[in-house]
């Protein structure tokens, strides 16, 4: 994987608090990472980074869209997608990142690097069934089937059996 400085966080020199850290990802992005699964990609990333004492809060937020497939068509659509992960660094003797919300870094870090965390954000984000707006599973537009729906029935009452108004009449009568 090609190195990504832009997302290598130095804390050393920031003052206690929160700060802002934004990001645009795009295709180029995910080819450092190797993923070739999606053509187009627009992303806006958003770290609040807060800062304390003894350790780091950081709050990822992404919204953007991806172009992929849609599973029952097969037609590209951009799927709109949005996700918040948050993160804890805490300081310790050996670097650890074994738990999803926990990273430890060793006491001598300066920076923590965030692309990882980025990247599986977006991924883990991305539903498995992908499905085109306005499509229902048959693979018929929502929109279509309702408008079909709603002939048929007018259809339906228009060819009335002049039979069946004889037969209410005798039923009326009694």
């Amino acid at each position: 994987m090609k190195n990504l400085n832009e997302f290598k966080i130095p804390f050393v020199g920031l003052k206690e608090g929160k700060h802002q850290f934004d990001y645009q990802i795009d295709k180029k992005f995910f080819d450092a990472f190797g993923y070739d699964e999606f053509e187009e990609v627009a992303f806006d990333v958003k770290i609040e980074f807060n800062k304390k004492e003894t350790l780091l809060e950081l709050d990822f937020v992404i919204n953007g869209t991806v172009n992929v497939p849609c599973d029952i068509t097969g037609e590209d659509f951009d799927l709109e997608v949005n996700g918040d992960f948050s993160l804890i660094v805490k300081f310790g003797e050996t670097f650890n990142n074994e738990n999803e919300n926990l990273l430890i870094l060793p006491h001598q870090a300066y920076q923590v690097e965030v692309e990882q965390y980025v990247y599986e954000l977006i991924v883990l984000s991305i539903p498995q069934k992908r499905i085109k707006p306005g499509v229902t599973r048959k693979g018929i537009k929502a929109t279509e089937e309702l408008e079909e729906q709603l002939r048929s029935k007018e259809d339906k009452k228009e060819q009335v059996d002049p039979r069946w108004d004889q037969l209410k009449q005798l039923l009326d009568k009694k």
